[in-house]
């Protein structure tokens, strides 16, 4: 497949570059809501939305927002738009907004969001921002569903549907013999160890090929490291080992 069409864009977020099993990313929300099937499906349609509405809104003001700033700025943007979801959960649907408890709140600092805005949105246009933004929202939400299947029905033989005011479905046989620690967290652990090492038997080898490019670009430590590129940094390594050889050998 074309890697530049606007097909490529969305289906990298779900399958090669997913947020939490390929590129491990929003760990702790994806092991605290992947207890509850709703609760999984409705945190990762929250974290979607705002995927999609702050790249859209960051890309669109990528060219006025100063470079100095641009984090705090970005923060603001995701706060704006989780503030809404947030009231809009409260006011319409109270069950969800009480089962996603605090979470909820935390989609701000979820390191996914942030990353893309860093990441993708402040180079690319709207347009590609938000097919990005719906690729990754859709990525991390079939992995939180497919840890909340795994982990509600093996681990309570039940799929509880009151926060949707539905009755809740028993499972013959698995309500009987289920597997308490599942629903735990070194049970949510282990599900995800085991999805993880699935998709890397499965899907494309991230290591497949030898890195080249040694540039700062595309790296997520340039902003912190003084932007020396690590092949720069690599050579001012050898010649400080160099230079200390030599002193030694001179003394």
């Amino acid at each position: 497949m074309n890697k530049n069409s606007k097909l490529w864009i969305v289906l990298k977020g779900i399958i090669a570059e997913n947020p939490v099993l390929v590129l491990i990313l929003g760990t702790c929300p994806a092991l605290a809501v992947s207890t509850s099937i709703v609760s999984a499906i409705s945190m990762g349609i929250a974290a979607t939305l705002v995927l999609v509405c702050s790249n859209v809104f960051i890309s669109l003001l990528r060219k006025i927002i100063p470079d100095t700033v641009r984090i705090p700025c970005y923060i603001v943007v995701i706060a704006s738009f989780v503030t809404i979801i947030q009231t809009l959960l409260q006011a319409y649907l109270p069950a969800i907004y009480t089962l996603l408890g605090t979470w909820l709140a935390l989609i701000v600092v979820n390191c996914i969001i942030l990353g893309r805005a860093e990441m993708y949105a402040r180079k690319n246009n709207p347009l590609d921002s938000a097919l990005d933004g719906l690729g990754m929202g859709i990525g991390f939400l079939v992995a939180l569903l497919g840890m909340a299947i795994i982990r509600e029905i093996l681990g309570t033989g039940v799929i509880n549907l009151t926060a949707l005011g539905f009755e809740s479905i028993t499972i013959p046989v698995l309500s009987e013999y289920n597997i308490p620690i599942l629903t735990s967290a070194p049970g949510g652990f282990l599900v995800y160890g085991i999805l993880i090492a699935i998709v890397n038997k499965i899907g494309p080898k991230a290591g497949s090929e030898k890195r080249k490019n040694f540039s700062c670009e595309g790296c997520p430590s340039a902003s912190i490291c003084g932007r020396v590129s690590c092949s720069e940094n690599a050579e001012l390594v050898s010649a400080s080992e160099n230079n200390t050889l030599v002193e030694k050998e001179e003394a």
